[in-house]
């Protein structure tokens, strides 16, 4: 089917690659409306107890709460309740345009000593704007924050609105910065990897379309579902880097094909078959794994799955039409444009006695002195993860001179009364004699004397329970939603307790009881499409196995710098909770991408094991040919994603940080050191599968490889024998039969 497409992308070239590339940039351009559809929040489980609180109440009450925070500061020797003073500000406030403000409730309009603080100089307007989601209150927000301010009068927003506005610019802004740094950064690397400028230009080009198909597909996502600010960032990130890193690997398996003497249409063909192949079937990987974050209920996690599957598939499409395409009009004309003095790449026996090819022997003859100290380091590295500690996104993402984060700081410190946290319970279908008992029992909770009212109406009551962590030995706020949510509730009232402690439990609890579903997915899709497409039970296994040990050594980094607080200040963050939704996204993009590359270097180990070779010269061979490949595609990766490790927000720097860890962690020591080894310690028991599933596999058909020209997958024929390769025991098998070997007694070879 692969090499089917091969040959029909070569004729069809010039219509493929303009329509494709018409399509592309159509799609960027109408992807630029993005930015002012983007949403933040969506990190709340919504079928929750507490979200289902917050609904009632938003439904008998309308919103409340307050989207902005102004804090407004008197000139020196004058107080903020000065009449005159308080006119002017009485005057703005009730100037704001009601389309986009829904109330205000102020120190001005409603004196309240909790509205000022304890040096009389600085007082506070509570705004609730207008909208029903978060995108219509942010837009409400940019049509009147330059509104607030009064002459003379300094003034300081805080709140959801104000933090959310400003993580929607700084992502924006983070996005330019990363792709103005790392493009050219890349094209440079790219230029020393292939030795000419054309070569070198040509995923770099399936890049760039990349991102502008990623943008417009979010931005149609962002006209059925919820599209977090996080998720341009994320998208453009995988996609970009995936897409650099096919069009690496395609390029070099055309050039390979062309060196073996192949006219272009064949080159072309073979190409797609085989790497193009491997594209296609990594990218299904990972959208599997991106598709695991739609089985949690957080919107925010949804359509970074769904943004995430998007930029995977049009990084693999883009792979697959415009790149063949190209590689068609090119041909030998790849390698114009050469380097001077840059050294052709090597093939065939050269490539197989290269550095590669020796690391690979070097390892299988002490297999075991190599898997156990590095199975030892990873599983210690991921210690620090079991005592993590996880929160909510906060204005604490943002960075410490943020004008939004200082304000938002200074509310909590000045006035303390309103920036203590409070649970909110609402009553429903109860008498008034039940719902004094409930208010009674709520009272109770704390000890510190009744409960106040804060609304009543309609058949429904809330109440407001402050939850400030008291002296020592006193409830925490944890243990006072417990306490409320486990309350005796009277036969027909309905009793809910919601409010920031309460929906970061609820979100985390959802999140916890969803991941083992997902880790199922993942192991099992992995196993079952590794299975597919390489006819081995314990292929797949071990992969998944190396996969979860990567990740949790990443996980256990981040905690050891974002929790813990090592090197904090290195990288400019302040330690904290981590965002476990950010956590979830972060364990299926680290998954997706390692299994990304055990994919490519198995293909190439199964390659040569259906065309003869033995299972140590087959390692040697898909090491010594993949090797230099995953170590390129892997330091590209990682200066895009390096780019965002200095993005202007924890979160994103919390992603781009993992993934450079997790990349050079994974394409080295794992791919290239720990997976020969284990393979080695196996043996030929690598390539079983019952003989049931062996046939079933056979006749679904997966596989596309063709048999090697003689010596190519050999090194014992074309060179001296690898370490682990017995001289003159090794048969070449026809093409589609199964044979057994002295070294294979048994095991039969895949038709390939």
């Amino acid at each position: 089917m692969f090499a089917s497409w091969g040959y029909l992308v070569h004729r069809r070239r010039r219509w493929v690659l303009g329509l494709v590339v018409l399509a592309a940039v159509l799609a960027g351009v109408f992807g630029a409306g993005l930015f002012d559809r983007l949403a933040q929040g969506g990190f709340d489980d919504p079928e929750s107890e507490s979200a289902r609180a917050a609904q009632l109440v938003e439904e008998r009450f309308g919103r409340t709460g307050g989207d902005v925070l102004a804090v407004y500061t008197a000139p020196a020797g004058t107080r903020i309740d000065d009449p005159v003073l308080g006119q002017q500000i009485r005057d703005r406030l009730t100037t704001l345009p009601p389309e986009h403000v829904a109330s205000v409730v102020s120190l001005w309009t409603t004196p309240a000593p909790q509205l000022m603080d304890a040096t009389g100089t600085r007082g506070l307007a509570v705004i609730t704007l207008a909208g029903q989601d978060d995108s219509a209150v942010l837009d409400s927000y940019t049509q009147v924050q330059d509104a607030f301010a009064v002459d003379g009068v300094e003034l300081a927003l805080a709140g959801s609105a104000p933090v959310g506005t400003e993580v929607n610019e700084r992502t924006a802004a983070d996005l330019v910065r990363a792709e103005s740094i790392s493009l050219p950064v890349v094209l440079v690397l790219l230029l020393f990897i292939f030795g000419g400028l054309v070569a070198a230009s040509l995923p770099l080009v399936v890049g760039v379309l990349t991102i502008l198909s990623s943008l417009g597909l979010l931005r149609l996502l962002s006209l059925v579902v919820p599209v977090n600010s996080f998720a341009v960032n994320v998208v453009t990130l995988i996609g970009l880097g995936l897409a650099i890193d096919y069009g690496l690997f395609t390029v070099s398996r055309f050039r390979e094909e062309l060196a073996g003497g192949r006219t272009v249409a064949d080159a072309v063909a073979r190409t797609v078959a085989t790497a193009g192949r491997t594209v296609a079937f990594s990218a299904t990987l990972l959208a599997v794994a991106m598709s695991g974050l739609l089985l949690f209920p957080q919107n925010f996690l949804k359509s970074l799955g769904y943004g995430g599957m998007a930029a995977v598939g049009m990084a693999a499409f883009l792979a697959l039409t415009v790149l063949p395409a190209l590689l068609s009009v090119l041909g030998p004309r790849i390698d114009a444009l050469s380097v001077p003095g840059r050294a052709r790449r090597k093939v065939g026996a050269a490539q197989l006695d290269g550095f590669w090819g020796q690391v690979a022997s070097t390892v299988m003859r002490r297999p075991a002195l190599v898997a156990v100290p590095i199975v030892a380091v990873l599983a210690a590295l991921t210690l620090p993860f079991a005592g993590a500690s996880f929160g909510d996104v906060s204005e604490r993402a943002l960075p410490a001179d943020s004008a939004a984060r200082t304000a938002t700081e200074q509310v909590a410190q000045q006035f303390p009364a309103l920036a203590s946290e409070s649970a909110t319970v609402a009553i429903s279908g109860a008498t008034p004699e039940q719902t004094q008992q409930v208010v009674a029992a709520v009272s109770g909770v704390r000890g510190a004397g009744p409960a106040q009212p804060g609304a009543s109406g309609e058949g429904v009551t809330v109440l407001t329970v402050p939850l400030g962590e008291g002296a020592e030995g006193a409830p925490s706020r944890q243990q006072v939603v417990d306490e409320l949510r486990a309350l005796p509730v009277p036969e027909g009232t309905n009793v809910l307790v919601g409010g920031k402690t309460a929906s970061s439990t609820d979100s985390l609890s959802a999140l916890q009881s969803t991941l083992p579903w997902m880790a199922l997915l993942l192991a099992v899709a992995t196993f079952v499409l590794m299975f597919l497409a390489f006819g081995s039970v314990i292929l797949p296994l071990k992969a998944v196995l190396m996969s979860a040990l990567g990740l949790g050594s990443t996980l256990g980094f981040l905690t050891w710098i974002f929790v813990d607080g090592h090197g904090a200040g290195l990288v400019g963050i302040t330690p904290g909770p981590m965002e476990a939704g950010v956590v979830v996204l972060m364990a299926a993009i680290v998954f997706g991408l390692s299994t990304d590359y055990e994919v490519f270097l198995l293909s190439r180990m199964v390659e040569a094991r259906a065309n003869g070779a033995s299972t140590r010269d087959a390692v040697r061979a898909g090491t010594a040919r993949t090797g230099g490949v995953i170590s390129a595609a892997a330091l590209l990766l990682v200066v895009v994603t390096g780019a965002f490790a200095f993005s202007e927000v924890s979160t994103m720097r919390f992603l781009g940080l993992g993934l450079i860890f997790a990349l050079a962690l994974d394409a080295t020591v794992v791919r290239l050191l720990l997976v020969p080894a284990v393979i080695a310690l196996i043996g030929d028991r690598t390539w079983w599968a019952p003989p049931a599933l062996l046939r079933l596999q056979q006749r679904i058909g997966l596989s596309e490889h063709e048999p090697s020209e003689p010596g190519e997958d050999h090194p014992d024929r074309s060179g001296p024998p690898s370490s682990g390769g017995r001289r003159g025991s090794r048969q070449r098998s026809a093409p589609g039969k199964h044979r057994s070997t002295p070294e294979r007694p048994g095991y039969p070879v895949p038709r390939w």
